[in-house]
């Protein structure tokens, strides 16, 4: 297969738009080394203090509905080169802002971005990527954003120890690297997102996308560069034209045939119950969940760490079997860890002193959840979306579901702080494992194996019924 593929060349541009990845999970993580020096400076309430925390996401919401229809219309490469731009203008802004509402505003441009590269990258990949490959080559993408998670936690910790006794003769470099640290932690995601702003250069436009836009030779040429055999080449360009002629509605119109709809539906399910399982709950508030069961600060930090630490190697794992295992497998078994994992937090917090359990049960309950979650659902989900829309409104589908996901991921942001306090630990973890059943149920029942088939093949499966 290695053969007929150019492997090496399609990894590289999926490591590039996986950079994307690198920047969302820096720009979501690096927040919370921030909060409280950020409310000391500024006097922020409580209210201003969680504005401070969720206005990226309302940018981020921002940016995924208008993400997918910018990639349809101007481009992939066009639209991961508007969310660098966004990602390197926030990180100088946040580090030079003179209020806390100048702050907001960069933080929301820098929300924008993730939005963005949270549709545009994985649908990129997926257009690029041979069938045989593409769960591995887009997985890259989420492995990317544990790697930004990991990234923010330790560039946090590095320059909170260079800031202690930093002088300098620049006020501005005073500022950013010394009394008012912060600024440093949000603004060195400016350095990566320049790195993305110029390798995007160095990759071609989707040939899919070119196709759509009837640019056939462009397309021809990204795919030679793929497939080292015409007869693959023809083939692949010949599948794509097919399926677009039988598609003359517009844009809008195509998401609501029968077929389409239900998959648009089924997407926007995955991804707001995918937030409701409990994962980015256990990411934002580990250190206050651990304190509550009577851990100090420090080593509710440390556990943090191994918790992003497992993330990010499970994710690995993910990659290398998810197109051997396939991706409804690979959630059944995950899924069925986190519901097992989730009842026994549960029961920790119920009456963890009467059954003799100690706080490493706990960490290892909770690394235990962690493995499951990102060996299943968070390595699955941007691959589901990437691959099981029609080429020429995935894009725009993928916006609909991406917003549902983002929406999620705010009220849980919103709600967990609330739910600790009147379902208690225990009854907040009882619920995210009863929300993994209809998920579980969902793609058993209605979500096609997709691991080895072609997008065409795919969207043929959605579109088979949709003729009455």
């Amino acid at each position: 297969m290695d053969k007929k593929e150019n492997i090496g060349y399609v990894a590289f541009i999926s490591v590039v738009s996986a950079l994307g990845g690198l920047l969302f999970g820096y720009d979501t993580a690096v927040i919370s080394g921030t909060v409280s020096q950020v409310t000391a400076q500024f006097q922020l309430t409580t209210l201003m203090s969680g504005w401070f925390v969720g206005c990226a996401l309302i940018g981020s919401i921002i940016g995924v509905a208008f993400g997918g229809a910018l990639s349809d219309r101007f481009g992939r490469k066009k639209t991961m080169v508007l969310s660098a731009i966004l990602f390197t203008v926030s990180g100088f802004g946040c580090a030079l802002s003179n209020s806390f509402y100048q702050l907001v505003v960069w933080r929301m441009i820098g929300g924008a971005g993730i939005g963005i590269v949270s549709i545009v990258c994985p649908l990129y990949i997926s257009e690029i990527s041979p069938a045989l490959h593409r769960g591995r080559l887009v997985s890259l993408y989420q492995l990317a954003v544990t790697i930004g998670f990991l990234a923010a936690y330790l560039m946090n910790y590095f320059l909170l120890n260079i800031s202690v006794g930093y002088v300098s003769s620049s006020p501005i470099l005073q500022n950013v690297f010394g009394t008012e640290i912060w600024r440093g932690m949000l603004g060195f995601e400016s350095l990566p997102a320049l790195l993305f702003l110029v390798v995007i250069f160095f990759i071609p436009e989707s040939p899919r996308w070119l196709i759509v836009r009837n640019r056939e030779n462009e397309a021809v040429n990204v795919f030679s560069k793929i497939y080292n055999e015409k007869q693959d080449v023809a083939f692949q360009v010949s599948e794509t034209k097919g399926m677009l002629l039988n598609q003359e509605k517009s844009d809008w119109k195509m998401l609501f045939q029968p077929g389409i709809r239900k998959a648009v539906i089924i997407g926007c399910a995955i991804a707001i119950l995918g937030q409701f399982m409990g994962v980015n709950a256990v990411l934002y508030y580990g250190p206050s969940i651990f304190e509550q069961s009577g851990l100090s600060s420090g080593d509710s930090l440390f556990y943090q760490s191994l918790i992003g630490v497992i993330n990010m190697l499970t994710t690995v794992l993910a990659l290398l079997i998810i197109d051997k295992v396939g991706r409804k497998k690979l959630v059944y078994f995950g899924v069925t860890g986190m519901i097992l994992s989730l009842i026994l937090i549960g029961i920790y917090f119920i009456n963890a002193e009467a059954l003799g359990l100690t706080s490493i049960f706990l960490l290892v309950c909770f690394l235990a959840y962690i493995f499951f979650c990102a060996i299943s659902i968070s390595a699955v989900i941007f691959v589901f979306l990437s691959e099981m829309y029609p080429t020429k409104i995935r894009g725009l589908a993928m916006s609909v579901a991406g917003f549902s996901l983002w929406i999620g991921t705010y009220l849980i942001g919103q709600l967990t702080p609330w739910m600790l306090e009147t379902l208690a630990p225990a009854g907040t973890f009882f619920m995210f494992a009863l929300m993994c059943i209809p998920y579980m149920l969902i793609v058993w029942k209605l979500m096609p194996e997709t691991a080895g088939k072609s997008l065409e093949e795919i969207e043929r499966f959605w579109l088979k019924n949709t003729k009455k």
